[in-house]
């Protein structure tokens, strides 16, 4: 019986999570147009917009009433059953893509495992246990159910690290965009920047990419962070002229500020940016609200860093907080 109220509070929790997920993004979209983030959790482009975000606030406000009272009637319980299936195909939809997209070669993964699967097999749980659920009492296991809801919130970032970040998007571009790390004072690259560079650099050799952009700031000395990879580009057979350099980039904010900036005048028309895989997500959601489309590369490490425990704890809060300012401004 116990195994089967833990089972019932992993779904209502994950009931909890979707569904107020889904409803912020909607309802946010309407407060600050362009906050909209669905697209994290389920790409329903194909579908009108209207279309797209009627399934989604129903489907969510099903999730919220399955996660805070399971209904007992049995048509509540069909309700709730058919939103989290309609929901769960689309999840199986998008992850089918991504395998077809692997299989052709158009994208490149060392976790090939999309994110979809992951938000299909809790949208699978919730259609089970809504419609088996009957006798479930409205309170029981909510406090368990909104602690698994806190937890999602906390593992939802981390799952975009390893599934999104580790997908390699690479393709032609006219400009990639490397993004700075630490400079040690006697001007050598820290093994994190020397990775960045070094993927860039390949890119730029395998004729994927015409120019190399490096944002950065100041570095522990004198050597500026994007002069120790102007050098170190230069070291690895990047002709000078292909080098741009943005020197105000001393954060993600500033390097996508100013990066925007510089394509305003050069027209690219596609655009790359390489960086450690916990930190593409960031990257890409901040590019997404000021309207650009880039392809991310995640910087393939010469071993694993001291650091990375502590750098992907830092994301999961700095993901929130860039995915949730837009709503205090």
């Amino acid at each position: 019986m116990s195994e089967w109220k833990n089972v019932d509070a992993l779904a209502r929790g994950l009931a909890l999570f979707f569904g107020g997920f889904g409803l912020l993004n909607v309802f946010g979209d309407l407060w600050r147009p362009g906050f909209d983030a669905n697209l994290w959790w389920l790409d329903l482009r194909r579908l009108a917009p209207f279309v797209s975000n009627g399934l989604i606030v129903t489907a969510s406000l099903a999730l919220l009433v399955f996660g805070l009272r399971p209904p007992q009637s049995r048509v509540g319980r069909w309700v709730v059953s058919i939103s989290a299936g309609l929901l769960a195909a689309a999840a199986l939809a998008n992850a089918a893509n991504f395998y077809v997209l692997l299989a052709r070669g158009q994208i490149g993964s060392r976790v090939p495992l999309p994110l979809s699967i992951l938000i299909a097999g809790g949208l699978l749980l919730i259609t089970r246990r809504a419609w088996r659920n009957s006798s479930v009492s409205s309170s029981a296991g909510l406090l368990s159910s909104a602690a698994i809801c806190v937890a999602c919130a906390m593992i939802f970032p981390l799952a975009q690290m390893f599934c999104f970040g580790k997908t390699d998007y690479r393709r032609p571009a006219d400009v990639t965009v490397v993004l700075g790390a630490r400079v040690y004072a006697d001007g050598r690259p820290s093994d994190a920047l020397a990775d960045r560079v070094r993927t860039a650099c390949k890119l730029y050799k395998d004729g994927l990419t015409r120019k190399l952009l490096f944002s950065g700031g100041p570095g522990d000395g004198v050597i500026h962070e994007t002069e120790s990879m102007k050098r170190m580009a230069l070291q690895l057979g990047v002709k000078p002229q292909d080098i741009l350099l943005d020197k105000q980039g001393v954060n993600t904010d500033a390097t996508v500020r100013n990066t925007k900036a510089i394509f305003a005048q050069s027209h690219p028309s596609r655009i790359l940016v390489v960086s450690h895989f916990y930190h593409l997500p960031r990257i890409k959601l901040a590019y997404q609200r000021e309207g650009l489309e880039v392809y991310t590369v995640p910087a393939r490490e010469s071993y694993l860093l001291r650091q990375m425990p502590f750098n992907m704890a830092r994301e999961v809060a700095a993901l929130w907080v860039y995915y949730l300012r837009p709503l205090q401004a």
